[in-house]
């Protein structure tokens, strides 16, 4: 493997590191010189302390000022005020491939001077001189030493696995490895390691004690020794990881549709070591417990009589326990299930916003440990992760921030954007935040915006309540998909997208698709099991149980049904809300939550499609969707469009319906609908010419194909309505 380029990097980080030593009893003039790297070069110098008034740094953080997320460029600039100031002999790198960086949230080896005890900082520059002396010579004082100091630094707030071997990797890479996300991907569970070698290796805890790291360096530095890899030390393989991990990463986004947070717990996701996801967070009612949290550099959750919530193997077993202990058996499903996201789903390097009730923020952190449980403490404290709290005060949240203790808001990109602005001081103020606080939407919305009359209305309200399933047919043009979504909207109150997804039927679409199916793995090696768009719904649909989620299906009678829904024709029937069945691919059972509601569409007009399956009728409701132009709502939009065309069209079309009503070939399953003629502007002869000779006239041509002097004489009265 050639190494020239890809690593001539580590003499200059070795160089830097034994300079370093120079200024552990002298941190005063480090923190100047510093200060004038970044001067030197007008780059702003990165958050170290509280209000960056800095008194004391340790070595592995001054390491981190160029190994954080950041362009090549500006680590090039910092490096070269580096070497100028600190009087380096090395040579600048060319390359920074593979050299694993800090989150730039959580780039400091210490909590701020409020929250770390006070040896700390010693206590990281003591270990930064073990691990030297110990790459230097692996006598047993030298191991005894590093040991020492390791196990005391890991466990400091905000430190880690991660940040703690990625530091020793920076100084040393020919003795130590990394052991963040991406290489222990790599070691554990990307296949590239035999397995015997995996099998020999002490599994990765959240926090490993030196013995066990010393064991995983000894145990891989062995294996590299024996010849059998193309690995020539440490630095190979962590290149390798890194190379690999990114052409997988490539791959993923080249050849699938998923987002990575569909992804979440499977390899690919496991590579991606940049994701970070987002939380807002309520330490206690009204933030009761907020400034104890932040002096003390943690989070808690809460539910301490669960007992260690590691021990739960899935989250239904979670909301079981839960629905034991709390009092509000209404809630215990969406406390669960935040507290299953606590202990497994939120990760170090995550962000979170500290609210205080519905309507202030007043912190913002930077998460810097696993999941932790204790049970010497208070109920109250027994479950936590320690955080490193970058922010704190009072800011007025931009409208209603969500009631949940804890809420993943990762995929609401806007709304994380103008929380950062908010503690940026960006001008939040003129902002407004749609993702998490959505508009009302009322039956007198609805009624308004969907020509139908209020008595139907309430009668497909109440079908869709009772059976839950409904399919709205009609001709083409009546509004079905344009009443779908709004429909659900009303049954809401508010205009809540997360809580609707749409799909559409076709001739390919599967149980596979529906459901769940193998499918490529993202490295086109295997196959695995993928879950589909209903299977994905109703698991978001389960963790909300108190709020509605409708699911709408456009084209119901396109696909091929009974392949679609396999065993969801029972799951789905309203009285076997609840109930679970095994699934045909997977060893697991799933059953359709009571709060999903199923809104099918089906264009009654369409001669090519068969028949529906009987047992797919037999669960669903059908609702006649009608040509609404004497409906009160088209009338009043007629007259305020004001045109005196636009006026004969629609009564010649109203005509034309009653022919079709009474055509034995076609009936009221054809007729035509009124929104070809809504949401028009600037109504005009051409825009009115548009919908006749190229929608009504060629719809026309399908109904009467076979009787070309209807179609003629039918045509040409509508064009004389609008000449």
């Amino acid at each position: 493997m050639e190494n020239n380029k890809q690593f001539d990097w580590v003499d200059f980080y070795n160089g830097f590191a034994r300079k370093l030593l120079l200024y552990k009893d002298n941190r005063s003039e480090l923190i100047r010189l510093i200060k004038l790297v970044f001067s030197d070069i007008n780059m702003s110098l990165p958050t170290l302390e509280l209000k960056n008034d800095i008194v004391d740094i340790d070595p592995f953080t001054v390491f981190g000022l160029f190994n954080k997320s950041q362009s090549i460029d500006s680590r090039l600039k910092l490096i070269k005020s580096i070497t100028n100031h600190f009087d380096l002999s090395a040579k600048t790198p060319t390359s920074f491939d593979s050299i694993p960086v800090l989150n730039n949230m959580n780039a400091t080896f210490y909590c701020f001077i409020d929250a770390r005890s006070e040896h700390d900082i010693d206590n990281l520059w003591h270990f930064f001189e073990a691990a030297l002396e110990y790459s230097d010579n692996q006598s047993f004082e030298n191991n005894v030493r590093f040991s020492k100091y390791f196990d005391i630094v890991v466990n400091l707030k905000g430190n880690g696995n991660s940040k703690i071997t990625m530091g020793l990797y920076w100084i040393a890479p020919h003795i130590y490895l990394n052991l963040d996300s991406r290489n222990e991907w790599y070691i554990y569970k990307s296949g590239k390691i035999p397995l015997r070698v995996v099998n020999d290796l002490p599994q990765i805890k959240p926090k490993i004690m030196s013995s066990t790291y010393l064991e995983i360096v000894d145990k891989l530095a062995n294996f590299i020794k024996s010849g059998n890899t193309q690995f020539n030390d440490f630095r190979d393989l962590s290149f390798e990881a890194w190379r690999y991990s990114e052409e997988v990463n490539h791959a993923a986004k080249q050849n699938t549709v998923k987002t990575q947070r569909d992804k979440k717990g499977e390899a690919l996701a496991d590579a991606d070591v940049d994701t970070i996801h987002y939380w807002i967070y309520s330490p206690g009612n009204e933030a009761v417990n907020w400034d104890e949290y932040y002096s003390k550099g943690i989070m808690a959750i809460g539910w301490g009589e669960l007992g260690d919530l590691s021990l739960f193997s899935n989250k239904d077993e979670m909301k079981i326990r839960m629905k034991e202990v709390i009092d509000n058996t209404k809630g215990y499903k969406n406390a669960a299930h935040a507290t299953w996201q606590f202990a497994n789903e939120m990760k170090i390097g995550d962000v979170v916003f500290v609210k205080k009730g519905m309507y202030k923020l007043v912190g913002r952190g930077v998460v810097s440990s696993e999941y932790q449980y204790d049970d010497s403490f208070d109920e109250e404290y027994r479950n936590i992760r320690s955080v490193n709290w970058t922010d704190k005060g009072e800011w007025d949240h931009p409208g209603l921030a969500v009631m949940k203790t804890l809420t993943d808001i990762t995929a609401y990109t806007d709304y994380v954007e103008k929380l950062n602005a908010l503690f940026e001081g960006s001008g939040y103020e003129e902002l407004e935040i749609e993702d998490i606080v959505y508009p009302p939407y009322t039956k007198q919305k609805f009624l308004d915006e969907v020509y139908i009359e209020e008595s139907s209305y309430d009668n497909l309200v109440q079908l869709i309540k009772k059976k839950k399933n409904v399919v709205l047919q009609g001709a083409p043009g009546v509004g079905k998909t344009y009443a779908a979504k709004r429909l659900a909207y009303s049954m809401m109150g508010v205009k809540d997208q997360e809580r609707i997804m749409m799909v559409q039927f076709h001739q390919s679409y599967t149980y596979e698709d529906f459901i769940e199916g193998f499918r490529p793995s993202g490295t086109g090696m295997n196959f695995e099991i993928k879950k589909g768009s209903f299977y994905n719904f109703c698991k978001k649909a389960a963790e909300n149980i108190e709020e509605d989620y409708y699911f709408i299906i456009d084209e119901i009678n396109r696909g091929n049904l009974s392949k679609i829904f396999g065993e969801l024709f029972v799951l789905i029937e309203n009285d076997k809300r609840g109930n679970a069945l095994q699934l045909l691919y997977s060893d697991e059972k799933f059953f359709v939550p009571d709060n999903v509601y199923i809104i099918g569409m089906m264009n009654t007009a369409d001669r090519s499609l068969a028949m529906l399956d009987y047992a797919l009728r037999r669960r669903f409701a059908f609702f006649d969707m009608s040509p609404s132009f004497n409906s009160e709502g088209f009338k009043r939009y007629q007259k305020s469009v004001n045109n005196e065309k636009f006026d004969r069209l629609i009564e010649r079309v109203i005509k034309l319906n009653e022919a079709i009503e009474t055509d034995d070939s076609l009936g009221l399953g054809f007729k035509i609908g009124h929104s070809y003629f809504c949401d028009l502007t600037n109504v005009d002869h051409q825009v009115l010419s548009n919908i006749v000779e190229f929608e009504l006239i060629p719809l026309l041509n399908e109904y009467w194909y076979d009787e070309p002097q209807k179609l003629k004489d039918w045509s040409s009265h509508l064009r004389s309505a609008i000449k």
